[in-house]
């Protein structure tokens, strides 16, 4: 039974954490360069916000291809 799949809630759970991971990343770093940092975080609107999108989707569509995300990693998933 070494082939067995992972529960469904740790993939759903690694995925939702890997979201934040990236979102608060890249939303903070992108509000760093572009002036979006407000008193409790970040505020992008317009094309700033737009590439915190596009980045999310490529983590995820990276990560996939280059062997799991972090979460994915950290609890054994691949």
């Amino acid at each position: 039974m070494a082939d067995e799949s992972p529960s469904t809630w740790i993939v759903v759970i690694a995925a939702i954490l890997d979201f934040f991971l990236v979102f608060f990343g890249a939303g903070f770093a992108i509000a760093l360069l572009t002036g979006g940092q407000t008193a409790g975080g970040f505020q992008l609107k317009g094309l700033p916000a737009l590439l915190v999108f596009a980045i999310v989707v490529l983590y995820f569509w990276g990560m996939k291809r280059a062997g799991g995300t972090v979460f994915e990693r950290l609890f054994g998933l691949v």
